[in-house]
């Protein structure tokens, strides 16, 4: 009698914990893209990057990673102008200008610096650094 009672109570629990199983929960949501006072705090980062600091003796494939990270600053900017500002809208314009220069010709395999590759990071410093002057001149909206 006692082994149908163990029995009886396990599988009792297996139906129990199968049960549980199947069911997921709530579906995680996915974080927000962040609002556009995050973008002077992203322009502080960018510029401590090397490739921003001293763009004339970096590697351009080395700069990558931080190109796509500059290229999604113009319209983070062009957002936190939204219409008011034209002047942000102007450096945004800069900026993408200089990545798309850099993306064009190839520079994510260059492996020496030089040549219009590193005139591209070089521009891509200098259009970085008046759009940051730009959005620190301006206060936050939030």
């Amino acid at each position: 009698m006692r082994r149908f009672g163990v029995a009886v109570g396990g599988a009792l629990l297996v139906l129990v914990l199968s049960g549980c199983g199947s069911e997921a929960g709530p579906t995680p949501k996915r974080g927000g893209e962040p609002g556009p006072d995050a973008l002077p705090t992203k322009l502080d980062a960018l510029t401590a990057d090397q490739c921003y600091a001293s763009p004339r003796t970096q590697l351009p494939k080395g700069c990558e990673k931080y190109v796509t990270e500059v290229g999604n600053v113009p319209g983070a900017a062009r957002k936190r102008a939204d219409d008011r500002d034209p002047r942000l809208v102007a450096e945004a314009d800069k900026l993408d200008t200089a990545v798309k220069a850099f993306r064009s010709a190839g520079c994510t395999i260059v492996p020496d610096p030089g040549g219009p590759c590193t005139q591209a990071l070089a521009d891509i410093a200098g259009a970085l650094s008046d759009l940051k002057k730009q959005v620190d001149a301006q206060p936050t909206s939030g």
